[in-house]
């Protein structure tokens, strides 16, 4: 009359172990690359820099609010510790509904590639005027706070990649990964817009394994110049192309032939 479970008891209770099981390492893999003095960091800074984040953030909000039809925040899918898929947030620096395929196309040449990891920005037209400065000055990121008091990001770490760069990745370049992604990290201090797309693997993977207190202080400190030095370049370069601009293509001068004698 009633059906004898007895034999499907022991299966169950082994998927159910190596669940837990999965889980736990799962834990143990999250508590390891995000270990409490990482977490300590974030909070005491961010606690630190509330008072300036708060009214420098409402004041790009309303520039780009100004600046063009569409939402101020951009939220984009984004791959994060251990290869999972978060909500990621920065301030928008493109027009609303910008297409995405030639950033797919030039990211797929860089990946192959050992041409250094420059932005397209000067030449993107789908980049904002605001935007070009809020991407040099790294302003555009700030967003990412939220993503870090969530416990998806960190003050330091590799950046988070978009799905369709994750799906290139090798298996061993899979490794930087392991450690939680950041608003800044040992590449973006490292000459960034100077490295190839290996080399900036390389130093993400070496950021992962090496993971302290020491080396994440270093970095948030290195940050700030970083920033002055990009922010200060992406305006000399703004300003040589307004002057070319101005100038005009050179003109060519005629040739005057000396005059003979017949």
């Amino acid at each position: 009359m009633f059906a004898d479970n007895s034999k499907k008891m022991p299966g169950k209770h082994r998927n159910q172990r190596r669940r837990s099981v999965e889980a736990d390492d799962a834990s143990k893999h999250v508590r390891n690359a995000l270990p409490l003095w990482k977490r300590g960091l974030d909070f005491a800074c961010l606690i630190f820099a509330a008072p300036a984040l708060v009214g420098l953030m409402a004041g790009i909000a309303l520039l780009v609010r100004l600046s063009s039809r569409g939402p101020v925040i951009f939220r984009q899918e984004r791959i994060g510790l251990g290869g999972k898929t978060f909500n990621f947030f920065k301030f928008r620096t493109m027009r609303h509904a910008a297409e995405t395929g030639s950033h797919e196309a030039y990211l797929k040449n860089l990946i192959g590639s050992d041409v250094p990891m420059r932005k397209l920005d000067a030449e993107d037209g789908r980049v904002l005027r605001i935007g070009v400065w809020l991407r040099a000055s790294g302003l555009d990121e700030l967003p990412q706070v939220f993503n870090v008091l969530r416990g998806e990001m960190s003050l330091v770490g590799p950046r988070p990649c978009i799905p369709y760069e994750y799906e290139r990745y090798r298996p061993e370049q899979r490794e930087r990964f392991q450690a939680v992604p950041g608003l800044t990290g040992l590449w973006q201090v490292s000459g960034k817009n100077e490295t190839t797309f290996q080399e900036m693997i390389d130093l993400d993977i070496r950021y992962a394994r090496n993971l302290s207190l020491r080396q994440d202080v270093s970095i948030l400190f290195r940050t700030f110049p970083v920033l002055i030095q990009q922010t200060r370049e992406a305006l000399q370069r703004k300003r040589a192309r307004k002057c070319a601009i101005i100038q005009g293509p050179p003109v060519r001068q005629r040739e005057v032939r000396p005059l003979t004698s017949v």
